[in-house]
């Protein structure tokens, strides 16, 4: 608690005035080790919302110490889920959403390019790459990072829903549905640093989550994805779907990606930290494999 009120003193002395007509968007779940860094960052748009679940950590004091506003999520299942939630709720005073974790920092340089590329009304929204720091090191290979539609105009930006029967054991976030705008986008040359200083074990239980809303999404054969359809030449996230839609079947397809990833795509140059990160990624497409499956033996277990 000490180290967490002098963190707060320093981070009060570093404030800088707020400028950016964007309103920032953070889901927080007992995320006080990350929230500072978060927020330090985002500082610079003129309004940021912490949207918070019931959270036993210091974060919503922290939120409330830079000058959030803090909301409460009480999910019951179900769509919409958190920040889509936050999409349709919360009375924002500006046109421009930003969407954050509290593990990602928005750079310097990413933010003069926000307040640029608002202000051109050729795009409703814009794709950011977000870079992958993990066990203390960027990623660098192995095809780990990706793009994510995280800057876009509210009135014309939200979550597609890929699954409407959901509950707490698949997260009450969305876990890998995408924003999909109605409009022309593009992309920033900066990126989001994602940066995860939790344990392992809390990074597999999170994962464990999601892989039940997966496997869930993948037994559907695709009903609830039309707004953004599979498509090996689309974009990144279309491909990776595509990917999964058509090779989640293959025997021994976690083995086959893990050695795309630390192989194929250079992953082993990543030292240690990639070769855990690349066994991790395939251990959870091992895992939503087994989990379709048993959702398949129970549809044929009379009873």
């Amino acid at each position: 608690m000490q180290k967490f009120e002098e963190s707060l003193r320093v981070s009060s002395r570093t404030l800088k005035p707020r400028c950016i007509p964007v309103s920032v968007i953070i889901p927080t779940r007992n995320e006080a080790r990350h929230l500072i860094r978060c927020l330090q960052a985002a500082r610079l748009c003129t309004e940021i919302y912490v949207v918070d679940s019931q959270s036993t950590d210091e974060t919503v004091e922290i939120a409330r110490t830079f000058g959030a506003k803090v909301v409460q999520f009480h999910y019951q299942g179900g769509w919409p889920k958190k920040r889509q939630w936050a999409l349709n709720t919360l009375p924002f005073e500006n046109d421009w959403i930003l969407l954050l974790d509290a593990d990602e920092i928005l750079t310097p340089e990413l933010a003069d390019e926000i307040e640029d590329a608002i202000s051109d009304p050729q795009f409703l929204g814009y794709r950011i790459f977000l870079r992958l720091k993990f066990l203390g090191k960027e990623l660098h290979f192995g095809d780990n990072g990706f793009w994510k539609m995280s800057l876009f105009q509210r009135k014309g930006g939200h979550f597609e829903c890929r699954l409407q029967d959901q509950d707490h054991s698949m997260a009450d976030i969305e876990v890998h549905e995408h924003v999909v705008v109605d409009g022309p986008t593009s992309k920033l040359r900066n990126g989001i640093l994602h940066e995860n200083v939790e344990s392992l074990s809390r990074y597999i239980a999170k994962h464990n989550e999601y892989s039940n809303w997966e496997a869930r999404v993948l037994t559907q054969a695709g009903e609830h994805s039309r707004e953004l359809p599979p498509s090996l030449l689309g974009t990144q996230a279309q491909r990776r779907r595509w990917l999964k839609k058509w090779f989640h079947r293959v025997p021994g397809f976690p083995i086959l990606f893990f050695l795309y990833k630390y192989l194929f795509r250079l992953g082993f140059l990543d030292g240690v930290p990639g070769l855990i990160y690349c066994g991790f990624q395939s251990v959870h497409m091992f895992n939503t494999k087994a989990k379709i499956y048993e959702l398949k033996c129970k549809a044929k277990s009379p009873g």
